[in-house]
């Protein structure tokens, strides 16, 4: 079990893995034959950015039973699938910035997977082998754009937008895992991926039918029930069990 992250120290950026309050650095890519290698730094040290750097990001909308009974909507017969660009990421500790066109800014807590190898239509068997690893993921969403819109790429497309990390988790059971999000430390959304109406390797599946997935690319597997506003001076916290947590502060547009 490795928790990859990418992080940067003395300007220098690094790949490495955590191991408890410490951080070695790797040789290679994560991507493909990797070591680690004899030195470490200490976690407190050093700055961890967004572990991998997608070329885009697949978001699923409506995948929980409780987040759609909570919609008053009906069971999505297949996947809805929208795309936010890779401009949006931003990392662990980064600001999310509220954009001046947007009233409302909504978290969206989420299990991001992300591919390790080249997907194109590929089985359900075979998509465990397609993964790199699991990581936290917030799809911020501007909600009063979206409704203005009626479709999602503006609403869910600014920078900072998709703050993923602080880890990629590289061995973990993603059909049964604790997703939850804290506002200023409150609980605001609690559910299980094993209430996602399609499971993580059934999206892999799927979208590798619509388009190729490459190495790093990131798959939002969708938010439970709970969603809610925040405002310029909030801190966001996404927790999923297995990975730990990833926490942003929302700041006005810069």
């Amino acid at each position: 079990m490795a928790k990859i992250v990418r992080f940067e120290h003395d300007y220098v950026i690094c790949h490495g893995v955590i191991e408890g309050e410490r951080v070695w650095k790797i040789s290679g890519s994560p991507f493909d034959l990797w070591e680690r290698q004899k030195d470490f730094l200490p976690l407190s040290g050093v700055r961890l950015l967004s572990p991998c750097l997608p070329s885009k990001i697949v978001a699923v909308g409506l995948n929980y039973t409780d987040h759609a009974r909570e919609l008053g909507m009906k069971m999505p017969k297949e996947p809805i699938l929208f795309i936010k660009p890779g401009t949006s990421i931003c990392g662990h500790e980064d600001p999310i910035f509220f954009p001046p066109s947007a009233r409302q800014l909504d978290y969206e807590a989420e299990l991001g997977i992300v591919i390790g190898r080249r997907a194109k239509a590929i089985d359900i068997s075979d998509a465990p082998g397609y993964v790199l690893g699991y990581t936290c993921l917030n799809d911020v969403t501007a909600r009063d754009l979206q409704k203005r819109d009626g479709q999602w790429t503006r609403s869910k497309s600014f920078d900072t937008f998709c703050p993923i990390g602080p880890c990629i988790e590289t061995e973990l059971d993603p059909t049964n895992l604790r997703v939850e999000s804290f506002l200023n430390k409150e609980l605001k959304q609690s559910s299980s991926t094993a209430n996602q109406i399609f499971s993580p390797f059934f999206l892999i599946s799927f979208i590798s039918s619509v388009m190729t997935l490459l190495p790093g690319d990131v798959i939002a597997t969708g938010t439970p029930h709970g969603v809610g506003p925040m405002k310029a001076g909030d801190e966001i916290e996404v927790v999923v069990e297995g990975i730990g947590r990833l926490r942003n502060r929302v700041a006005e547009y810069e």
